[in-house]
C-alpha cells in the first residue's frame, strides 16, 4: 500500500495497526497516523461503514480491536516493506532470483499480487539484483523442516532418519526442543534417546520424521540459540584438546563455539571439544587463529593439522 495522506490511504493503514496491534487507543493510532484524536476516530468510522467491525473497549486497557469473524482484505504492504521483503529473500536462498526455484515461484505470486507501482519495483529488484549462491548454506526440505517445527510445537517426540557424513542412515528417538536457523544452516537442538543426551542435527540431512506418540517438556530456561552454540561442538567421533599459549581474553575472539570448550590454563588456555571432520577443523578453523598453539589430544586432529602444515610449508621455495 503507497504512503498517503488521502482518508482511504488512512483508513487502510489504521485496519493495519489494528490487525497488527489489538487495543490500541485513540491516542496511540493518532500518533502514528500522525493526526488528531478526533481524526484518528473518523477512519474508524469509515472501517465500520465499509463492514469491518471495529470494537471500542473502555478502561485503562481498553482500546480499538477487530471483532470476531472479520473477514480482512488481501494483505497489503509499504514500499519498503514490498522491498525489504524481495532483499531478504534473495539474501537468505539466492537462487529465488530463478522463478522455477521452489522459493523464487512463491516471491513471483507475491510480486504480482502487489500495487502496480510497488510491484513494478520489487520485479526490478529482483530481476537486476544479482545474487551469489552461499556454498555453506543449507536448504533443507520444507515438508520435512514443518513436521519437526509442528513436533516442537505440540512437544511431541520423533523417530528422525539421519544419513551423516558417511552417507550411512541410522534412525534416533529424539525430543525436538527447538528448530535453530544459524549462518544459512538449519539445526534441530534436541534430547536424543539414543545417546541420552542433547544432540544438534543438520536438518538438511534429515531423510525421514515420523511423530511418537510420547510427550514432553522442554527445559524451562532453555535458550535454544545458546544451547545450540554449546553443543554444535559435543558428541562428535574424534576428540580434541588444543593448548593455546596465549592468555583466554586474548584467544577467545577467535573461537567458534562449535570447536569446543576453552578454559584457562594459568597464562595459557586449552579448547577441549570432538569433532566429525578434523580436516575441516585443521584447514577452516585452526588455521584461521592467529596465535601459536599445540594439538595434545586427537590423533585425527594431529593428522590433519599435519598435513595443513605440509601443504603451506611447500608454498616457500
Amino acid at each position: 500500500m503507497p504512503t498517503g495522506s488521502s482518508p482511504t490511504a488512512r483508513a487502510l493503514r489504521t485496519l493495519e495497526i489494528l490487525q497488527a496491534r489489538p487495543g490500541t487507543t485513540a491516542g496511540q493510532l493518532a500518533e502514528q497516523l500522525g493526526v488528531t484524536e478526533r481524526a484518528a476516530r473518523r477512519y474508524i468510522g469509515i472501517l465500520r461503514e465499509a463492514g469491518v467491525p471495529v470494537e471500542a473497549e473502555r478502561g485503562p486497557y481498553g482500546g480499538y480491536r477487530l471483532g470476531r469473524g472479520t473477514r480482512l482484505p488481501p494483505v497489503v504492504f509499504t514500499e519498503e516493506q514490498a522491498l525489504g521483503l524481495v532483499m531478504a529473500v534473495l539474501d537468505g536462498q539466492p537462487a529465488a532470483i530463478d522463478a522455477d526455484d521452489l522459493v523464487g515461484a512463491a516471491l513471483s505470486k507475491v510480486i504480482r499480487a502487489l500495487p502496480e507501482g510497488i510491484g513494478r519495483q520489487a520485479a526490478a529488484l529482483r530481476a537486476y539484483a544479482s545474487a551469489a549462491p552461499d556454498r555453506k548454506a543449507s536448504r533443507p526440505d520444507p515438508a520435512l523442516t514443518s513436521a519437526l517445527v509442528a513436533a516442537v510445537a505440540d512437544r511431541r517426540r520423533v523417530l528422525i532418519t539421519y544419513r551423516g557424513e558417511s552417507g550411512d542412515p541410522w534412525d534416533a528417538e529424539v525430543d525436538p526442543w527447538a528448530v535453530v536457523v544459524r549462518f544459512g544452516r538449519w539445526y534441530l537442538l534436541c534430547h536424543s534417546h539414543r545417546a541420552d543426551a542433547i544432540r544438534t542435527y543438520r536438518v538438511d540431512r534429515i531423510r525421514a520424521v515420523d511423530r511418537l506418540p510420547q510427550s514432553f517438556t522442554p527445559p524451562a530456561d532453555l535458550d535454544p540459540v545458546a544451547a545450540l552454540d554449546q553443543n554444535l561442538g559435543v558428541g562428535w567421533k574424534y576428540a580434541t584438546r588444543v593448548v593455546f599459549h596465549a592468555p583466554l581474553d586474548e584467544v577467545a575472539p577467535w573461537i567458534r563455539p562449535p570447536m569446543g570448550r576453552l578454559e584457562a590454563d594459568g597464562d595459557r588456555c586449552v579448547l577441549t571439544g570432538t569433532t566429525g571432520n578434523p580436516r575441516m577443523y585443521a584447514q577452516e578453523w585452526l588455521a584461521a587463529v592467529p596465535i601459536d598453539f599445540t594439538v595434545e589430544d586427537g590423533p585425527e586432529l594431529r593428522a590433519a593439522v599435519a598435513t595443513v602444515a605440509a601443504r603451506f610449508g611447500k608454498a616457500l621455495p
